[in-house]
């Protein structure tokens, strides 16, 4: 069952009546993204984040666009917008790339030797090819890394998920 999010279920008038749901009929679950889920690791939000999925329930796309962020995520309505990713991913698929891709030059240089033409085409194809492979999976950790840490606006998000692991305790 889709799980809606606090305005959706507030807003609904989809029922028979047309009326929204009374306060009273609305369960902890209905209001609450975080309810439900366990807290996920910093690893598993990183690895949900490299997948594109949403950092707090790995279901929802993190992406809307090749490189823009969702608002919220479709499915468990966590918001996302709160990412400050900005130009950390693209440094990091340099470094990536580079840590990769200039051993692999140099051997083959050294002692393969191809042809100009061929070095001329292949090396910058081959860089291309993986910068933008990787680009949207480092976002993704990066932004799932801020989640987690509750940094840049995900504040308010990494205190509910205390305060419902709390009230799940007690």
């Amino acid at each position: 069952m889709p799980r809606f999010c606090n305005s959706d279920v507030l807003n609904n008038t989809d029922n028979v009546s047309g009326e929204a749901p009374s306060p009273r009929s609305l369960t902890r679950s209905d209001l609450s993204p975080q309810a439900g889920r366990g807290e996920a690791s910093a690893a598993q939000a990183l690895w949900r984040g490299f997948r594109g999925r949403c950092p707090a329930c790995g279901e929802g796309h993190m992406f809307r666009a090749f490189l823009k962020v969702a608002d919220k995520c479709p499915h468990c309505c966590e918001e996302l917008y709160h990412h400050r990713a900005d130009d950390f991913p693209a440094y990091l698929v340099i470094v990536i790339v580079g840590h990769i891709l200039v051993p692999i030059v140099l051997t083959v240089e050294t002692e393969i030797a191809p042809a100009i033409w061929i070095s001329m085409t292949l090396w910058p194809s081959l860089a291309l090819v993986m910068t933008l492979g990787l680009l949207q999976p480092v976002k993704g950790a990066v932004v799932a890394i801020q989640w987690y840490g509750g940094m840049h606006g995900f504040e308010a998000s990494k205190k509910a998920r205390a305060l419902a692991a709390a009230a799940d305790v007690a």
